[in-house]
């Protein structure tokens, strides 16, 4: 067994330097723009925004997409991605390794800071927190009185001695971050155990909650889902979870070959919040739209093709 898992996780770093290889293979093109994004709903959607309006803007635009984060930003340092949409949460967590609690307004300032010296400018952040929270179907949480996280670490330890102890839905990664779910669990003093936590994938719980598998789970606030499955968002009054508003990243370099760029990403950053990147996550996820009709939809009613 152990000679299996060794040549799985050697096959899976083979295919990792692959991906870098074929990403890197490349620099930016010295007249274009190359625009990096990840491997969720939302991502797509910035990009193919941002493509479609700056392509109607007269740039040359290349997208490389569903990236994972470590790739993208690697990628975008070493100059083979010109531009992209990074959430400041990230940019402190994972780029960076800073745990301390921010406002969104510090946590802003600190990336722009500490990215400046890379040549990675943080322009104008969008109106659009997608941060992490926990979900219970509405229905179920009037009923149980629980509009809060410290409602719902009353409510599951109040049911731990019971027959039935409630489920929570997360994703791999979230159970098993330092910064992720046992954090979590001190701030608010939620007891759970083992068999309480059912992992799966991310886009999964959504489901899950929907269909009583678990009685609540993790959620991205942006999410379609949140209101096509008629969930409601539990507050976090204890500010456990950091902001992660969604903001453009471009390379210096790009920036001064192109000098109205700028301009251009904040005047279609502004135009971005919670409930428009909601509304067009759910015509992607719930409806099964194609990602560029909705992103061609949303900058004509904006004026921006």
């Amino acid at each position: 067994m152990k000679m299996i898992a060794f040549l799985r996780n050697g096959l899976a770093g083979v295919c990792l330097a692959v991906a870098a290889l074929a990403l890197f293979s490349a620099p930016a093109g010295a007249a274009g723009l190359v625009l990096g994004s990840k491997n969720f709903t939302e991502q797509h959607l910035l990009s193919e925004l941002t493509a479609q309006y700056l392509r109607g803007k007269g740039y040359e635009v290349t997208q490389k997409t569903d990236l994972a984060t470590v790739i993208m930003r690697n990628a975008q340092e070493h100059g083979q991605i010109d531009l992209v949409w990074d959430y400041t949460g990230t940019g402190l967590i994972i780029h960076h390794g800073i745990q301390q609690k921010m406002s969104g307004e510090e946590a802003y300032a600190a990336v722009k800071r500490l990215d400046e010296p890379k040549g990675l400018i943080w322009l104008n952040p969008a109106r659009l927190n997608n941060t992490y929270a926990l979900a219970m179907r509405r229905a179920r949480a009037e009923a149980e009185g629980v509009r809060s996280l410290s409602d719902l670490a009353r409510a599951v330890n109040q049911h731990n001695g019971g027959d039935k102890r409630w489920q929570l839905g997360f994703d791999m990664e979230f159970a098993g971050r330092p910064d992720g779910l046992k954090p979590l669990q001190q701030l608010y003093g939620l007891a759970l155990s083992r068999p309480q936590i059912r992992q799966m994938d991310s886009g999964l719980v959504y489901n899950a909650i929907r269909d009583g598998f678990v009685d609540t789970g993790l959620v991205y606030t942006t999410d379609g889902r949140i209101k096509g499955f008629d969930l409601l968002v539990l507050q976090d009054d204890l500010n456990f979870f950091p902001a992660y508003a969604a903001t453009p990243v471009a390379r210096q370099e790009a920036l001064e070959r192109h000098p109205g760029l700028a301009d251009e990403l904040n005047r279609l950053s502004a135009l971005l919040d919670n409930d428009a990147m909601s509304e067009m996550n759910a015509e992607v996820d719930i409806r099964h739209r194609p990602v560029s009709e909705v992103a061609r939809e949303f900058l004509r009613r904006h004026g921006l093709v």
